[in-house]
């Protein structure tokens, strides 16, 4: 049965804080696993992919090329059907459009002392696409890790999959082509991002790793994180709505489960300011499990971990919500262009009754990589900007020397660095802090 909290009772805080706080991770021994996997890779490169390919995925790959004759990506993406293939393109367009809008510029200026100061955007050179494969079917990461990347102007863009079997997705493959990707490698797991931050085989290193994965994945991604850049990382996929009056139950609960079939460890949560709904919807959610093919993961994750909350107001609704800090918030509510300004913290929102979180995983346009595990409190999910690199430009005339060189010197001397005070003074008449 789910559990319920009312805001309105003075024990909330203490009893919703310790529910938030609730571990849904995997209870295995991940870091220790994983970091026997990496040094494996590091230490022996394609051949330790090789093994480790063969151990969990049952497919042989070339340690030297990192290939197998078993998966070949053009001739699974034709057999993707002409429906799937249209959507995905559409998809791809909208992503496209989207991230393309959220190019920043370059920007230069001088200031009243006379110097010149800007900054200017570059692209990585190389990112790595880590994507789930084998039977399970996500068309829609490969879009949304690869396009704002190759339109960021990423010079090379690694995808790699698991491939049990031999077996890939063809929707997978068709949309690794249509997004550009360059090089794709039938590989998975810890090894998979172990290859692309050490290199392995003909693999070389790439500079940064984006992408979902398990948890074995997710704890990979954090322990090269500094040798390569990562995106996040990721946990249990999460959803919060804030309903009221004119919110429809059965769309609402529809909304709750499409989060909570992902995996028992997600995490849905409804907030309502009309007792009467939140009955409704608990009892349209109950309905939908019976019927739901993905109904047993689906109750397993509403039962641990999803709740219902009862809030006085919508102001409290929206301070709990920013409290929870969620990747996917639904403002299924009357106005929700009064509500937004107080939503501080959320991956992604999803404003009235049309607009359910699963348009945004696939159509909207926006990146549906989201910080998740109240990351949102300072994150961002994915986009143009995680592509791209800002450098600092500043040029300083004489003028402008004149006018900070006094400073710059006093501060080097306070810090007691006298080769930084040198290198201003020696352009000065004046000694430096060294004499």
């Amino acid at each position: 049965m789910v559990r319920k909290f009312d805001a309105r009772q003075p024990d909330f805080e203490t009893g919703f804080a310790a529910f938030l706080a609730e571990d849904r991770g995997t209870g295995h021994d991940v870091a220790s696993i994983v970091r026997k996997i990496l040094d494996d890779v590091e230490a022996s490169g394609g051949q330790a992919v090789a093994d480790y390919t063969a151990k969990f995925d049952e497919l042989q790959v070339n340690p030297t090329t990192l290939q197998s004759d078993n998966v070949d990506l053009h001739a699974l993406a034709a057999d993707c059907p002409a429906d799937l293939r249209k959507a995905i393109d559409f998809a791809h367009d909208r992503i496209a459009a989207y991230h393309t809008a959220q190019r920043p510029a370059d920007h230069r200026f001088t200031d009243t002392t006379g110097v010149e100061l800007g900054w200017r955007w570059t692209a990585l050179e190389s990112v790595g696409v880590y994507v789930p494969g084998g039977r399970a079917s996500y068309p829609s990461s490969v879009l949304m890790n690869t396009v704002p990347a190759k339109i960021a102007g990423v010079s090379r863009i690694v995808m790699v999959a698991p491939a049990p079997g031999g077996e890939l997705a063809p929707a997978v493959a068709y949309a690794a082509l249509k997004a550009g990707v360059d090089e794709f490698y039938p590989i998975g797991g810890a090894q998979a991002v172990a290859a692309l931050a050490f290199g392995a085989g003909r693999l070389k290193p790439v500079d940064k790793i984006v992408g979902p994965g398990n948890a074995f994945v997710a704890e990979a991604k954090r322990q090269v994180f500094g040798r390569v850049g990562i995106d996040t990382i990721a946990g249990p996929s999460e959803i919060l709505i804030i309903a009221d009056h004119t919110a429809n139950p059965d769309w609402v609960a529809a909304d709750l489960l499409s989060q909570a079939e992902h995996d028992p460890s997600s995490q849905s949560i409804l907030i309502t300011v009309d007792k009467s709904v939140g009955k409704a919807v608990e009892i349209s959610v109950e309905n939908q499990l019976m019927e739901l093919p993905t109904g047993e993961r689906a109750r397993l994750s509403w039962e641990a971990h999803g709740a219902i909350i009862d809030a006085p107001d919508l102001e409290t609704a929206a301070a709990i919500a920013n409290q929870i800090a969620p990747e996917h918030l639904e403002l299924a509510i009357a106005d929700p262009d009064a509500l937004l300004p107080l939503i501080q913290h959320a991956g992604a929102v999803f404003l009235g009754h049309l607009t359910p979180e699963a348009l945004g995983d696939y159509v909207t346009g926006s990146n549906h990589v989201l910080p998740t595990s109240r990351a949102a409190r300072f994150g961002s999910g994915l986009g143009l900007y995680d592509f791209l690199k800002r450098m600092s430009i500043q040029r300083v005339s004489p003028e402008g020397f004149a006018a900070l060189a006094p400073a710059a010197l006093r501060l080097a001397e306070a810090e007691r660095l006298p080769a930084h005070a040198r290198s201003v003074s020696i352009r000065t008449n004046r000694s430096g802090a060294d004499g």
